[in-house]
């Protein structure tokens, strides 16, 4: 095995295999190797998990391991976990941001594809998984990585009947014909953008360009033209990494949707992991802000909402009320809403109203009077929604006189529950 993986990565600059990787790869056992790659691939987040780091009881149930296993929504609404890896953290690329940039010198790993399929049947046997997502750096070429990846797809498939869960990250480079058939074997694929701006891309990834990341998307859309199906392929922007406001970002996400480039677009904070002039010296990576990002992605794709209803001439979300509340305290002439009355769509732009809540209330008040007991048995959130509804013309709230500042005050206690959620509702 040793000779294989030697292979693989004989050809790669010097500097990437005189230090630690060929010691790993002679030397280091395959659980050694997984670390590696595990703990590589934890700051990618086009799927549903977290990098965050939170304490746990020593002798407590569950592991709350940084890396390995994160977890993602399937097309039936179910929540699979996947063995989240790369298949190298080798990478023959520069990008000042990531922990595995040419430059880097981190422990390297590689694992052969076999031994990718071998151990995603063998996690799924003891059911830890469900699934795979599966990423790499760029080793010798695009279309190489790309190969490769696409054999253990291969393997898993063919050789073990594998029908699971799997995610693969497309390399950018790699021809079209890899691309379509990375399309045809997992369930979702994905090409990160990284960045808004090519002239910042261009300065932190200097091996990169807009062209590069956009055709693997473009192919994947038009992949799925022919099919008359909806894009499967996702992507993810780094937040607070360089100077593009939230307005710049959701921008881009609104034009991909509409060109209907990606089913969805990640927001992944700024976690420094490397010393660069060119990065940002912060304390803390910008997690409530990217929070807002999917707030607000929510509200421009679910709830009807227009870019520039959402930042009332800023350019960056307020951080301290969620998007849908902040369009309503600047929006009060839309309010109150009667609850007997309002259509859907007049129904989910009442803060603590999402579309679950708005279809309970316009069944409930088809089959009998709609009464705030009604709503309370019904599980509908009044919390937040009750500054701003009526019911036959009375007011949930009592006040005298319905202004901003007071409901912003009655607003704040209730804005620390909003972080704990991915969705405005």
């Amino acid at each position: 095995m040793s000779r294989i993986l030697y292979n693989m990565i004989k050809d790669q600059p010097q500097s990437l295999t005189k230090k630690g990787f060929i010691h790993i790869v002679k030397k280091g056992d395959l659980f050694s190797r997984l670390s590696i790659l595990s703990m590589s691939a934890r700051y990618d987040n086009s799927c549903s998990s977290s990098g965050g780091r939170r304490e746990i009881h020593p002798y407590g149930i569950g592991n709350n391991h940084l890396s390995g296993i994160c977890h993602t929504w399937s097309s039936d609404g179910r929540c699979v976990s996947l063995l989240k890896i790369l298949m190298t953290n080798i990478c023959s690329n520069d990008c000042k941001y990531c922990v595995n940039r040419v430059k880097n010198d981190v422990p390297r790993a590689v694992l052969t594809p076999e031994e990718i399929a071998y151990l995603t049947v063998e996690f799924y046997r003891r059911n830890y998984i469900e699934g795979l997502f599966l990423s790499s750096g760029i080793i010798k070429d695009p279309d190489y990585t790309m190969e490769l990846m696409l054999k253990a797809v291969r393997t898993l498939r063919s050789k073990y009947y594998f029908n699971g869960y799997i995610h693969l990250k497309l390399i950018p480079g790699a021809s079209k014909e890899l691309v379509t058939e990375a399309f045809l074997l997992a369930d979702r694929v994905s090409s990160n953008l990284e960045l808004v701006k090519e002239e910042n891309l261009k300065r932190l990834a200097p091996q990169k360009s807009f062209s590069l990341l956009y055709t693997p998307l473009k192919i994947v859309r038009e992949l799925y033209e022919e099919r008359n199906l909806k894009a499967p392929a996702s992507t993810q922007i780094i937040v607070g990494v360089t100077s593009e406001t939230d307005k710049d970002i959701l921008s881009l996400a609104k034009k991909f949707y509409q060109e209907k480039m990606v089913r969805r677009v990640y927001y992944s904070a700024y976690i420094p992991v490397n010393e660069d002039g060119d990065l940002p010296t912060i304390e803390d990576p910008p997690f409530l802000r990217e929070h807002r990002l999917y707030q607000a992605d929510w509200l421009l794709r679910f709830y009807g909402f227009d870019l520039d209803e959402l930042f009332g001439g800023d350019e960056y979300l307020p951080l301290q009320m969620d998007p849908k509340s902040a369009w309503a305290l600047r929006n009060l002439h839309f309010f109150p809403v009667e609850l007997t009355k309002a259509d859907y769509w007049e129904l989910i732009r009442v803060p603590g109203i999402g579309p679950i809540s708005a279809k309970k209330i316009i069944k409930a008040r088809k089959e009998s009077f709609l009464t705030e007991e009604t709503l309370k048995k019904l599980g509908i959130p009044l919390k937040r929604a009750k500054y701003f509804v009526t019911i036959k013309g009375r007011p949930l709230f009592k006040t005298l006189k319905f202004s901003e500042r007071l409901i912003k005050n009655q607003l704040k206690d209730t804005q620390l529950d909003l972080f704990r959620g991915m969705t405005p509702y």
